[in-house]
């Protein structure tokens, strides 16, 4: 346990004799402008002293490297946890926003095949504080972009979540909801900004409807029959697609949200027109927007991207058809930073590593 693993109630309890605005000073600091309680000024020397020697008061998260491409624009970091595990969020500024990539696990158990997350198996699942303390880091890193106007987006502050980092984060459920509640409510991302991302969990999306959780749901679909989904994300052998649809219906009837699909295209597998139509079927019933993500290269799987005339003409044959088609933005493929291709290495990938002082 760490320091965004605690309670305003943990931090009363560890104040005992203080005055009582020094739990305000604390919270209002580490989820704000202070990664931690080291740099927080407003604290007494002595005091921040004394709280460190307690581990709960403590960040859990180091960042070993940072490797960053797009101008500055994306950055990819590499956190070691307190047990050694490695973890990985990536952070891509735009005009007038800043996304944070977060990871809910420490490697993954769903294994699809083209997922290098998947491709390095399941470690441990993350706590929500070490959930947060990813986007608190990115946060700060928004604010010092912001005093660089050469760099990054102008807005000053992290704008949007998008849980598509290691992990599947419905297999964390209860960590994930309470970090979702700490990155709403004690950081001050909007509920509308933050969207959770799923292999198709249906006891999960069951769950987050009935607790009207707010957040936007994203599905990564991948194929729009059992036989060729099952082999690319095995956990729809347990999951069948019917069901998954019918999740995702419900989803819909309980949240009044728009939900969106993955589609990471890949030659020869799931990117021809009988693919689109049976895709653009489901994605028609459901009023979903579907994402088309050239596949990006993982070491484990060998099967090569749809090219450029392939991805259009699948893009141009779904929206032809009235469902409302993206092409995602390859960003940080060339860092290991882009979809799929998180594994938590600090390998040399060629591009600008950014080196860190020594604490």
């Amino acid at each position: 346990m760490g320091i965004y693993d605690l309670s305003r109630e943990d931090i009363a309890n560890a104040l005992t004799g203080e005055p009582k605005y020094r739990q305000d000073q604390i919270w209002h600091s580490i989820y704000s402008t202070s990664l931690g309680i080291e740099n927080v000024s407003t604290l007494p020397k002595a005091l921040r002293s004394k709280l460190l020697e307690d581990s709960r008061f403590n960040t859990q998260l180091e960042e070993i490297e940072r490797w960053q491409t797009d101008r500055g624009r994306t950055i990819k970091f590499l956190y070691a946890t307190r047990d050694g595990s490695k973890i990985e969020s990536v952070l891509m500024h735009y005009k007038s926003r800043s996304t944070l990539c977060v990871s809910s696990q420490a490697g993954c158990a769903m294994k699809c095949v083209f997922c290098a997350t998947g491709q390095m198996g399941f470690k441990r699942h993350l706590s929500a504080g070490e959930i947060a303390e990813q986007v608190m880091a990115a946060n700060i890193e928004c604010q010092n972009t912001d005093k660089n106007p050469k760099a990054g987006s102008q807005s000053g502050r992290l704008s949007n979540i998008v849980f598509m980092g290691m992990g599947e984060p419905l297999a964390n459920y209860d960590e994930l909801i309470k970090a979702i509640d700490k990155i709403n409510n004690s950081i001050g991302i909007g509920i509308r900004h933050i969207t959770v991302s799923t292999v198709g969990i249906v006891p999960g999306i069951i769950k987050l409807a009935d607790e009207e959780v707010g957040v936007k749901l994203a599905i990564s679909l991948h194929g729009a029959d059992d036989k060729t989904r099952s082999e690319l994300v095995p956990i729809s052998r347990r999951y069948d697609l019917d069901s998954l649809i019918d999740a995702c219906h419900y989803y819909i009837s309980k949240t009044r949200r728009r939900i969106s699909f993955e589609w990471a295209m890949m030659s020869g597998i799931n990117d021809s027109i009988d693919q689109a139509e049976k895709l653009a079927n489901i994605a028609l019933s459901l009023g979903a927007h579907v994402n088309l993500i050239p596949l990006n290269p993982t070491p484990g799987y060998l099967v090569v991207g749809s090219n450029r005339e392939r991805i259009m003409d699948f893009a141009n044959y779904l929206e032809s058809n009235g469902v409302a088609t993206t092409i995602r933005d390859t960003r940080g493929n060339d860092i290991a930073a882009a979809c799929g291709q998180l594994a938590a290495t600090n390998l040399d990938v060629g591009k600008t590593k950014v080196e860190l002082s020594k604490k």
